[in-house]
């Protein structure tokens, strides 16, 4: 039995067991250091940020990929054995000689950017405002391995809808924060800094932001954060989508947890999630989070040396694997994969991003359970998009969410939905929020 099974097998037994356990207890129990309630003293204000990286820096990395010593190659036809040499090996010499980090500060630098520290870390974000002055205001989640980046191009779809085939009405005002340990967000030093802080976190920013209503929305982590967010209920949130929604119901996860036969009485849909679950987890699909679940200081000292180990890491996973990111495609180019992993090497945060998934442990997202969705009561709305590693069967989603607003199955997208079909993605939030305007 592999650790994810293994894993599996305590969710379905009702235990939530991590490798930071006993840590997060002690943490827990200490008074309210680090409780956002008790840093009211810490510094308040909303700085404006602007990226500008030394030259020095880039000198840096380039002389690094010049360096790098490249292992033998695969002894299989597919990705079975990690991301291909031949796939990773012109994407690295083209980060090396053509590639522009100048123009990915361009693309951060057009857009409104601040710096405010919360619970004792600073978060970068991204804020625009619509023209509109009803605009409703949402806050979206990034995951790993992406960032920012992912969602910059559903910002002009928000918040100008009427550009982009919508109504006026239908406008948002955007706020993309980077998680604790990522991108030019501050690295957390102490521990407990899982969903359900970040939740309190966001609720926080977009309390100094003026916001009174607002929804917010996640994939990837941003689907566990928002959900816990949904769960807390802060004052003025009014529902959540997610496209990475967490559904498996319990008595599922533990045939899954058992590599049983799928139970009986399933419908299509639902034998499809179930065989695409089980067949990742005995593909080792998910072996990333197993590492940086359970030892990220380990890989880490790898990932910050090497930025070639950084590319090939984080290009292992799932939603990477059907990209091309060859100039033939521009929606998913060589530079558009390079812009996300610069990023992370230029601040130096594959560690400390790691660490998320320790502080969580190796959990899959498709679990109900260590979710608790049960308690959510805000309204949820979900879209399906086809590329991602599991298609979510709206009937396991109305057992998790009891408040099932808006459910969609759109025709294209995967993992990587904002950056891989903006403006689908716009168009799925118009009309996942509609009803609470």
């Amino acid at each position: 039995m592999n650790s994810f099974i293994k894993t599996l097998a305590i969710l379905a037994a009702g235990t939530i067991l991590t490798p930071n356990a006993f840590a997060q207890a002690a943490s827990q129990s200490q008074p309210a250091p680090t409780a956002i309630a008790a840093k009211q003293a810490e510094d308040m204000s909303i700085r404006p940020f602007r990226v500008h990286v030394p030259q020095k820096d880039l000198n840096e990395l380039r002389r690094r990929i010049r360096e790098t010593r490249w292992p033998d190659k695969e002894t299989v036809e597919d990705q079975s054995q990690g991301i291909k040499l031949a796939k990773l090996k012109p994407l690295v010499e083209h980060w090396g000689t053509g590639y522009d980090w100048r123009k990915a500060e361009a693309k951060l630098n057009a857009y409104p950017q601040f710096v405010t520290r919360i619970d004792g870390v600073d978060i970068h974000f991204i804020h625009v405002r619509s023209k509109n002055p009803n605009a409703l205001p949402v806050i979206i989640t990034h995951g790993w391995p992406g960032s920012v980046f992912e969602q910059l191009k559903v910002i002009g779809p928000l918040t100008d809808p009427v550009a982009h085939g919508g109504r006026a009405e239908d406008a948002f005002d955007v706020v993309i924060p980077s998680l604790p340990g990522y991108g030019f967000s501050g690295k957390p030093t102490d521990l407990g800094w899982n969903p359900d802080r970040i939740a309190r976190t966001w609720a926080e920013l977009m309390r100094r932001l003026g916001y009174t209503r607002y929804v917010a929305q996640g994939g990837d982590w941003g689907s566990p954060v928002s959900s816990a967010m949904a769960r807390q209920a802060p004052a003025g949130l009014l529902g959540i989508h997610i496209n990475l929604p967490a559904i498996v119901p319990p008595d599922v996860a533990t045939v899954l947890a058992a590599g049983g036969p799928a139970p009986a009485g399933l419908s299509e849909q639902e034998r499809a999630t179930f065989d695409a679950l089980n067949a990742s987890a005995k593909k080792g699909n998910r072996s990333y989070s197993i590492v940086m679940g359970t030892r990220p200081q380990t890989i880490g000292y790898g990932l910050a040396d090497s930025p070639t180990g950084l590319a090939a890491w984080m290009l292992g996973h799932p939603g990477f694997m059907t990209w091309t990111y060859d100039a033939s495609d521009p929606e998913k180019s060589p530079d558009e994969v390079l812009d996300d992993i610069t990023l992370y090497w230029l601040t130096n945060s594959a560690t400390s991003s790691a660490r998320l998934y320790w502080e969580v442990g190796p959990i899959s997202p498709a679990l109900s359970g260590p979710q608790r969705t049960s308690e959510i009561s805000l309204p949820v709305a979900i879209t399906v998009f086809p590329g991602e590693s599991y298609r979510a069967p709206e009937s396991w989603a109305r057992r998790a969410y009891r408040n099932l607003a808006y459910f969609h199955e759109v025709d294209k997208g995967g993992h990587f939905a904002a950056w891989e079909e903006p403006e689908l993605f716009a168009t799925e939030l118009r009309a996942a929020f509609k009803s609470l305007r």
